[in-house]
């Protein structure tokens, strides 16, 4: 017996809230079947606008189409073009409408396996509406006459808006799945999606090797700067297309700003991952114009590759990750290959950003001094200031190991600053004990400390607080940072002057960039980088170098300074050509601090490999 229209509603809305995408069209069917029975008609029909192909869609029916039928009762599209009435009706309409028996028969609403002259059929059908927009039809079909009482349309009309409610919530869950699952830009997946992807890859069992390609735009920032950010993001959208275009069916990500993950559709090993790499780098180089600029951008790639059951998506995606920044470091354009050192090495940079900061103006920190001796005599004339960090993993670091991380990550100016308080602290201390008092402290400064604001004012009143003359503090500073903001850095530098501390050029010679400034920079003395000096004796290139550096120096009335001094050929070489003030291993490797008080308190060292001094001798030359 028919239930009451009121409970039909009820019914239809509890069964098409608890529809999911994956379930809606059978839970769609089930309601149909059981609306056709309400209504004592023949079929029922649901369908949506699909305005990418300007037809209405299928999405379900009742009784089901036989699939062996070979009927175009189960034509899954019917075009807008189409001249049937009832849906040219329902295209943009809001109303309910009832086609009689009499109007024009459409062979998608004849009986199944009917012939063509079958039974005319009475249409009944309610547009369903999304705030002003009509979305699709819902109809029932009675082969024969049949009335259509009010309450009837009525109740059509309200099962219509609810399948209207059920079509916008599936889609407002598509558009949210979609967002979620992609770059807003670009339209490629996102990191999300990337990651799930990977996993899915990865699951044992599955074909592998996983070939990741990871990719970052070289470059970008100047189109940013010169051209608008508005250009930046429409040369990311083209690069994206480029993108899609080259890579084929591969999975293709954005991770945001310039960064892009390929992963390869297809199992692939390290070399043919490479050369498809290559190949994807040379097609993304090609020139394209932006706003009357012809532009060109290169990309570099770290590729790294894994095995299913074995690796993880996080792992495979950092390793790749980390080969690019390889790539990078070398200057961009190439394509870097994961391999077990360059992990380690990046856990290694990881781990020291992670914990440097911390030990700042903690006990980890340490320093050790190179002693400076006068080649002639073996007096002590200098101590250079080296800090060490005790790390509880890697044990004793020397600065190689973490300078460059502190500069990278903006801590270069508190460690130096640390560096600076220490070592006058000590400098101070052997001096009260009368130690040390005709020797200099040398500092290094990085190329961050240097043009940081309040640097000099830090230098004066550090020296200062410790009560240390500024003529007996040697600040060094490498050709790196004099050239890296040369207006600064000779402001500084004559404000440094002014405050008393002498200036010497650390590393001389591995570029020479700071040549055409030298006769304007408040200098007082040139160290000659260690490259030149540890062969020399036997190596005439080296001589040829320092020689010149030496007669720079007489030249602008300069003291010098030898590193890296550890042969006595090495010794004597610079000896014979001028050069009398050295630091190196042949002379003393980096000591602790109260080495380095003995040291002075000693006041000179032996120095054994002057024995024979006949070798210096005017004919020996």
């Amino acid at each position: 017996m028919p239930r009451s229209l009121d409970l039909v509603v009820t019914s239809v809305a509890t069964q098409l809230m608890e529809a999911t995408a994956a379930t809606a069209t059978q839970v769609s069917e089930k309601v149909l079947a059981e609306l056709v029975e309400q209504f004592d008609v023949d079929a029922s029909f649901l369908r949506h606008h699909d305005h990418d192909i300007g037809a209405w869609v299928l999405v379900a029916e009742w009784p089901l189409s036989q699939a062996d039928a070979g009927d175009s009762d189960s034509t899954a599209g019917v075009h807008f073009t189409s001249t049937d009435t009832l849906l040219a009706q329902c295209e943009d309409g809001r109303q309910p409408v009832v086609v009689g028996p009499g109007r024009p028969k459409r062979s998608w609403w004849r009986r199944p396996g009917s012939a063509e002259g079958g039974d005319a059929p009475s249409v009944a059908a309610a547009p369903l509406v999304s705030g002003e927009v009509t979305t699709g039809v819902l109809g029932f079909v009675k082969f024969g006459a049949r009335r259509w009482r009010q309450v009837e349309i009525n109740t059509l009309e309200a099962v219509a808006a609810l399948f209207a409610q059920l079509q916008a919530r599936l889609a407002a869950e598509e558009k949210l799945r979609y967002l979620a699952e992609h770059d807003d830009l670009t339209g490629l997946f996102n990191r999300r999606a990337l990651i799930a992807h990977l996993s899915e890859r990865l699951a044992a069992a599955s074909p592998g090797p996983v070939a990741v390609l990871y990719l970052d735009l070289d470059r970008l920032k100047p189109i940013n700067d010169y051209l608008g950010h508005t250009a930046g993001d429409w040369f990311i959208r083209v690069f994206a297309q480029r993108l899609r275009v080259c890579a084929g069916q591969s999975m293709i990500a954005r991770l945001g700003g310039d960064e892009f993950v390929v992963v390869p559709d297809e199992p692939m090993s390290t070399a043919t991952a490479e050369a498809f790499a290559r190949r994807v780098g040379a097609m993304l180089r090609e020139r394209l114009a932006i706003g009357g600029h012809m532009i060109t951008r290169t990309v570099s790639i770290g590729l790294a590759t894994g095995t299913p059951g074995r690796d993880n998506s996080t792992d495979l995606l950092r390793r790749a990750d980390e080969a690019v920044l390889t790539a990078k470091r070398g200057g961009g354009n190439q394509i870097a290959v994961s391999t077990d050192d360059m992990s380690l090495k990046n856990a290694f940079r990881n781990d020291i950003e992670l914990h440097l900061q911390g030990d700042i103006d903690s006990e980890a920190l340490l320093l050790h001094y190179l002693p400076e001796v006068d080649l002639w005599t073996g007096a002590i004339v200098a101590a250079e200031a080296l800090v060490r960090w005790r790390h509880p993993i890697w044990g004793l670091l020397l600065p190689d190991s973490f300078i460059g991380i502190a500069e990278s990550t903006n801590l270069a100016g508190e460690l130096g600053q640390w560096v600076m308080r220490s070592a006058c602290a000590e400098f101070s201390r052997w001096r009260a004990n009368g130690v040390g008092l005709n020797a200099v402290l040398r500092i290094n400064v990085s190329p961050v400390q240097l043009i940081t604001r309040g640097f000099v004012r830090s230098v004066a009143d550090t020296i200062a607080e410790f009560g240390i003359d500024g003529s007996s503090v040697c600040l060094e500073i490498t050709e790196r940072a004099v050239v890296h903001d040369i207006e600064t850095t000779r402001k500084t530098l004559a404000e440094l002057k002014e405050v008393g501390v002498q200036i010497a050029i650390d590393d001389f010679g591995t570029g020479y960039a700071v040549l055409s400034h030298l006769k304007s920079l408040p200098v007082d003395m040139l160290k000659i980088d260690a490259g030149f000096v540890r062969d020399l004796g036997t190596n005439a290139g080296d001589l040829a170098i320092v020689r010149a550096i030496i007669g720079l120096a007489e030249a602008f009335g300069l003291q010098l300074v030898a590193e890296g001094v550890e042969t006595p050929a090495a010794a004597l070489t610079l000896m014979q050509h001028g050069c009398h003030r050295a630091q190196g291993f042949l002379l003393s490797r980096p000591i602790p601090g109260n080495a380095m008080e003995a040291l002075l308190a000693a006041r000179w060292m032996p120095m054994p490999f002057l024995a024979d001094r006949a070798a210096l001798s005017l004919g020996a030359m």
